[in-house]
């Protein structure tokens, strides 16, 4: 686990645009179990995340169509959430960050670490709201 005060920072850097963090396994089952779009950000300490995944997010959240709801587990942090966010996302194996976008329940697109390292945050935010215009 990391230190609270250390991590803080990328929290807020979700919560200030909305997104509902999630610390137990309950609150991430209730939040994709409802019905629409949900899209699932497994945040982390990485450089990935802070460079690209959490401005692409942010940049994503730009576009007309939307999820209904957008939530984030931290890795290495909220172990319990985190875990079962990822039952969710079977077959694709944890990588973390990682961005899920979830509709009644089933994983309908997955972003994977290797699919968000080593890229700019606009073209994060390309492949989110490609998937948005496709399912939201």
């Amino acid at each position: 686990m990391y230190d609270p005060q250390m991590v803080q920072p990328f929290r807020e850097e979700l919560t200030s645009i909305g997104v509902e963090e999630l610390l137990g396994a309950d609150a991430v089952d209730e939040a994709i179990k409802k019905p629409g779009t949900t899209l699932v950000f497994v945040n982390s300490v990485c450089g990935c995340a802070a460079g690209s995944a959490r401005p692409g997010l942010r940049l994503s959240l730009m576009n007309e169509k939307k999820p209904d709801r957008v939530v984030t587990v931290f890795a290495g942090m909220d172990q319990e959430a985190t875990a079962r966010a990822r039952e969710y996302f079977k077959p694709y194996r944890p990588s973390s960050p990682q961005i899920a976008l979830m509709k009644d329940g089933q994983l309908v697109k997955m972003i994977q670490r290797q699919d968000i390292e080593g890229k700019e945050p606009n073209a994060v935010a390309q492949t989110l709201s490609a998937a948005y215009d496709e399912f939201c």
